[in-house]
C-alpha cells in the first residue's frame, strides 16, 4: 500500500501540471471532476487499510497514516470531488457574464488541484517541517485564486491574505526550530527528530519549558492559518473576494489542516511539560474567536463575509474542544470539524448561486431566494439552520458534546461557550429572514446551478447527527483517544 499513498499525492499533482495546458473549458472541467475522483478513490483505499491495520507508513515512515489523520484525508478528497462538480456550471456562470477567461480559467483548475496536492501532503506527511512547506503551498496555491478576478478588491484581499498568513507561518517555522532543539538532544540531529511519530513517543523525555515556548509561536502562526481571533483579519476578505468554490475549500479544508498541526503538537507539548499549557491557549483562543466571531456576524452586508465570519465561529469550537484535552471532547471536535466542512462548503455552494443570482454579494440585494429559485433557496435555509446548530444536524452534535465535555471540566466556561453560539445563532437567523424569504427584487434572476453536492453534503451531515454508522463512531473514538492519550469509548462502541 506504500503506491497507494504515493498514487494518492501522485494523482492531484499530475493533474494540477495538465489542467495549466487544457485550453478548452469543458475538457477542463471534466479533467478537473475525473482527477478529484480518482484521488477520492485512492483516499478511501488508503483509509481503509489504517482500519484494518490501524496505521500506513510509506517512504520508510516519511508518509503516515492513522486514525486522527485518515479520516482527515477522506473528507478532504470528497470535498475536493464534489467542489470540482460544483465548480462546473459555477464557472460556466462567470464566463457568460465576463468575470473570467481561458486563461485564468486554466489557472483556477491547476492551483485547484495543487490546493489538493498541499492539504493531502500535510496531512500524510510524517515530518512537521514538510507539513510546514505542504501548508505553505497549499496558501500560495489560494493566494492566486482568490486573486482570480484581477479586481483591486480581490488583489488587495489575496496581497493581505499573503502577507499576513506569511507573518503566521514564519511564527510557525520559528517554533518548529524550537522543537527541533529539543527534540534533537533526544533523537540526534536527524529526520527523526522532526517525525510525529517519534516526537509522541519520546516527548516525555524532552524538554518541556522549550516546547511551551514553541508552542507560543506555533499557536500564534497556526492560529492564523486557523482563523483564530484575533489573528483572523486576512479570513473575511479572502473569502468574501474569490470564488465561491475556493471559499468552500478555504473554510472546509485549508483551516483543518492547521488545526490538525496544532493538535498534533498539542499532544507532543502537554506529555513533554506534564501540565496543560497548550491546551489552556487553545481553549482561550477558541472562545475568543467564538465571541469576536459572534458580534461580528451581526455587522455584515455581504454574505460571503458573514459566512467566513461563521468559519472563525466554528474553528474557535473545535480549539476550545481539542483544548479540553479530555476524550469526549477530543471525540466532539472531529465530528463537528466533519459536520462544519461538509455544511459550511454547501453554504458556500448556495451562497455563490445566490450571489450570481442577484448580480451581487450585497445583503440588501439578495431576497426572496425560496421564491426564485426554491432548491437553492430551501438548501440554504437548511445549510444555515445546521451551521447555526440546530438539531438534528452533525454540528449540533457536535457543539452538544463540546458543551457537556466543558460543564465536566469547566463549568463557567461551558457559560460563555453557550452565550456565544446563542449569539451568532440569532445573528444568521436574522440574516437568513430577509435573504430566504419575501419577494425577490426585480434585478435577481434564475441561474444555472448544481444543486446536488448541496443536498448531499448536507444529507451527510444529517446522518452525523441521528445515524452515525457505528463504524464511523469506532473510528472517531480512536482518533480521540489517541488525542487524549487515554482509551475513550463513545456510546455503543468498544473500547
Amino acid at each position: 500500500m506504500s503506491a497507494g499513498l504515493l498514487l494518492l499525492l501522485g494523482v492531484p499533482l499530475a493533474g494540477g501540471v495538465a489542467l495549466g495546458f487544457v485550453r478548452r473549458v469543458a475538457w477542463a472541467a471534466r479533467l478537473n471532476v475525473l482527477t478529484s475522483l480518482a484521488t477520492l478513490l485512492l483516499a478511501g483505499a488508503a483509509a481503509a487499510r489504517v482500519l484494518d491495520a490501524g496505521r500506513l507508513d510509506a517512504l520508510g515512515g516519511a508518509l503516515h497514516l492513522d486514525a486522527f489523520n485518515a479520516f482527515l484525508v477522506v473528507l478532504t478528497a470528497f470535498m475536493g470531488f464534489t467542489t470540482a462538480v460544483f465548480s462546473g456550471p459555477y464557472i460556466a456562470n462567470e464566463i457568460a457574464h465576463g468575470r473570467m477567461d481561458r486563461r485564468r480559467i486554466r489557472l483556477y483548475h491547476a492551483m485547484f488541484q495543487l490546493f489538493l496536492f498541499g492539504m493531502l501532503l500535510g496531512f500524510v506527511a510524517n515530518d512537521i517541517g514538510v507539513q510546514w512547506v505542504s501548508l505553505e503551498l497549499a496558501t500560495l496555491a489560494t493566494v492566486l485564486l482568490v486573486s482570480i478576478y484581477r479586481t483591486p478588491a480581490a488583489i488587495a484581499a489575496a496581497w493581505k491574505y499573503f502577507v499576513l498568513c506569511g507573518v503566521g507561518i514564519a511564527l510557525a517555522l520559528f517554533g518548529i526550530v524550537l522543537v527541533f532543539f529539543a527534540s534533537s538532544q533526544v533523537l540526534g540531529h536527524h529526520e527523526a527528530a522532526l517525525r510525529w511519530s517519534e516526537l509522541a513517543a519520546h516527548a516525555k523525555a524532552m524538554d518541556g519549558h522549550v516546547l511551551v515556548l514553541a508552542f507560543a509561536f506555533l499557536a500564534i502562526g497556526y492560529g492564523t492559518k486557523t482563523g483564530l481571533a484575533p489573528m483572523h483579519a486576512w479570513l473575511p476578505d479572502a473569502h468574501g473576494e474569490g470564488p465561491t468554490p475556493i471559499s468552500a475549500v478555504l473554510s472546509g479544508l485549508l483551516l483543518n489542516l492547521a488545526l490538525y498541526a496544532l493538535v498534533r503538537l498539542k499532544i507532543v507539548v502537554d506529555a513533554a511539560s506534564g501540565g496543560h499549557f497548550a491546551g489552556a491557549l487553545l481553549m482561550g483562543l477558541g472562545l475568543v474567536s467564538l465571541l469576536v466571531a459572534a458580534l461580528a456576524l451581526h455587522a455584515q452586508r455581504d454574505i460571503k463575509r458573514l459566512f467566513s465570519f461563521s468559519s472563525v465561529e466554528h474553528m474557535g469550537i473545535m480549539s476550545f474542544a481539542f483544548g479540553l484535552g479530555t476524550g469526549l471532547a477530543a471525540f466532539a471536535a472531529l465530528v463537528h470539524m466533519t459536520a462544519h466542512s461538509l455544511v459550511k462548503s454547501a453554504i458556500f455552494f448556495a451562497a455563490g448561486h445566490a450571489a450570481q443570482a442577484a448580480g451581487s454579494q450585497e445583503l440588501a440585494r439578495i431576497r426572496g431566494l425560496v421564491a426564485l429559485h426554491p432548491r437553492l433557496g430551501w438548501g440554504l435555509v437548511a445549510a444555515t439552520a445546521a451551521i447555526a446548530g440546530m438539531p438534528p444536524f452533525g454540528i449540533f452534535t457536535g457543539e452538544f458534546l463540546t458543551f457537556t465535555a466543558a460543564m465536566a471540566a469547566h463549568p463557567w466556561l461551558a457559560a460563555l461557550l453557550l452565550v456565544g453560539l446563542l449569539v451568532a445563532a440569532a445573528a444568521l437567523f436574522r440574516h437568513l429572514q430577509a435573504i430566504a424569504f419575501g419577494a425577490p427584487p426585480g434585478g435577481m434572476r434564475r441561474v444555472r446551478a448544481a444543486t446536488w453536492p448541496l443536498y448531499l453534503h448536507l444529507a451527510l451531515a444529517l446522518v452525523l447527527g441521528i445515524a452515525m454508522p457505528q463504524a464511523l463512531a469506532a473510528w472517531y473514538a480512536e482518533a480521540a483517544s489517541l488525542i487524549a492519550g487515554a482509551p475513550f469509548a463513545p456510546w455503543g462502541t468498544t473500547p
